[in-house]
């Protein structure tokens, strides 16, 4: 009987006891992970101590996204210069309202009808904002698309155009430069203008090289007549290649000025075109001509011609579709396209209110924000790529946005989009060789005075953090704005809780 009360004590010992323990050991893992967050919160401060960074403005949020503890902030409800983050948002918004498999088409019509080997009529080429007929998609040629259709052309008999060539651009609003946008860096590829009808990202590449005689001459591709360059290149033997060009606003006349050392055989630069759609058809018009296929009227674009069109008198020849936008939006962010990120805007403005201008698929971005978190009289957001100074948003928006689009049935599709940390895309020389590359996808945005860096990191413990890292107003060399920002990734996945 004494064994069994002994038994009962203990037993009863053990109940009382035992939660205490328990207790304790939860206080201590907590203590512990908190000492661990207290020691991340004051790397990361140290970090952004930099004296070299004393005059600038510094935003950070992180935020896990498994239990919504936030690890860190500062200035996270500050307006910043995002930078190409923008694209965040477009690429987001065209994912939900679109859907991963959406296609773009472009549609060759005939407006009379085809006999004897002719159209006795237009050919008419209309747009839909496909920014893919390029060489981004086609192994680094320019013109595949357009002599596919020469051929599909050929296999319908049709071997001349009674009439004109004309593109039909109408469903985006006139091609013009985003607001805010640098005049001065209107001639560069990463400036080139949107537009529903479009070619080679709207721009065209010029490779400098020497003859057999030493002469500085160059190519273009494609090869077309309708830029006109200037060449002003010079040899050099003691100075290093220094390349500058200049296209006069509303012209395609494109000046180059500089020199090509010796030590390079050749140099490619790339330069926007302006009237877009003009360029198009002027390009398929070579194509026709190489094909054999002979246009004898003129060409010209819907910004041209006086005659409104009606596709329902005309004959519909075949349709060109584009690859998913799964894909183009992979070539966007990995790669900060601007061009394809400004013709996806105008793309959701056309789809969701029947026009493809930039005012209507901002519009439909400020409808996703209230769901996102994002107070939209709190954002300013006015492109689609973050090239304009006049975007503001907050470390905290994106944070939110990101999280979101976890939440969402689009993640796979979003961050498989985002450049991954030492391995691809403008992340591909980040992080390299250390134990965080591929452990972070994020954003990378760059302008003059303006980095930022948003996206993905994985910690110690595999726990998925959301991060935003914005810094304007610097004066520095911007690779020391990267090692910042790298530092606090590092710290971050090599955090752990337990």
């Amino acid at each position: 009987m004494k064994n069994i009360n002994k038994i009962i004590f203990f037993i009863l010992i053990l109940q009382i006891t035992l939660p205490a323990l328990r207790i304790d050991s939860t206080k201590a893992e907590l203590q512990k992970s908190n000492d661990k967050l207290l020691l991340l919160r004051n790397e990361i401060d140290d970090i952004l101590s930099d004296p070299n960074f004393s005059n600038a403005v510094m935003g950070v949020y992180v935020k896990s996204i498994k239990n919504g503890e936030v690890l860190y902030k500062r200035n996270q409800d500050k307006l910043f210069v995002p930078a190409s983050a923008v694209k965040l948002f477009t690429t987001a918004a065209a994912l939900l309202y679109l859907g991963p498999n959406y296609k773009y088409e472009t549609t060759l019509y005939a407006s009379g009808e085809i006999s004897e080997n002719k159209i006795t009529g237009n050919l008419i080429v209309k747009g839909s904002g496909d920014p893919t007929i390029s060489n981004r998609f086609e192994n680094g040629k320019s013109d595949v698309i357009l002599n596919k259709w020469a051929v599909d052309l050929k296999n319908l008999g049709i071997e001349t155009i009674d009439g004109n060539l004309i593109g039909d651009a109408t469903e985006f609003e006139e091609s013009k430069l985003g607001k805010g946008w640098s005049w001065e860096h209107e001639s560069y590829w990463y400036s080139a203008k949107p537009c529903a009808l479009s070619f080679n990202n709207n721009s065209i590449a010029i490779t400098i090289f020497r003859n057999n005689k030493g002469n500085i001459i160059y190519k273009t591709d494609p090869e077309t007549n309708y830029v006109t360059i200037i060449n002003r290149i010079e040899n050099s033997k003691f100075e290093p290649t220094n390349i500058e060009l200049s296209r006069k606003s509303g012209t395609n006349i494109i000046n180059l000025i500089g020199n090509i050392s010796e030590d390079d055989d050749s140099v490619k630069v790339y330069a926007s075109v302006d009237s877009p759609s003009l360029y198009f058809i002027s390009v398929f018009n070579d194509v026709l001509v190489k094909n054999n296929i002979q246009v004898e009227g003129y060409i010209a674009d819907s910004e041209t011609i006086e005659n409104e069109l009606f596709y329902q008198d005309y004959i519909p020849l075949f349709t060109h579709t584009s690859p998913v936008l799964k894909e183009i939006i992979w070539e966007t962010n990995k790669n900060s396209n601007n061009f394809y990120a400004e013709q996806i805007l105008r793309t959701i403005g056309l789809e969701i209110y029947n026009y493809g201008s930039g005012e209507n698929g901002i519009k439909a971005l400020y409808q996703l924000f209230n769901k996102m978190g994002i107070n939209e009289n709190g954002v300013k957001i006015v492109d689609g790529s973050g090239l304009s100074m006049y975007n503001l948003v907050t470390p905290k928006q994106i944070v939110n946005l990101l999280i979101y689009m976890f939440k969402s049935d689009q993640f796979d599709n979003f961050y498989n989009s985002l450049p991954i940390a030492g391995y691809d895309g403008t992340m591909a020389d980040r992080m390299k060789k250390t134990n965080v590359q591929k452990k972070v996808r994020a954003k990378p945005g760059f302008m003059e005075n303006v980095k930022s860096l948003s996206g993905y990191v994985q910690t110690q413990d595999n726990e998925l953090l959301a991060f935003s890292i914005i810094v304007n107003n610097f004066i520095v060399p911007s690779n020391l704005v990267n090692y910042i920002q790298d530092n606090i990734c590092l710290r971050l996945a090599n955090f752990s809780r337990k």
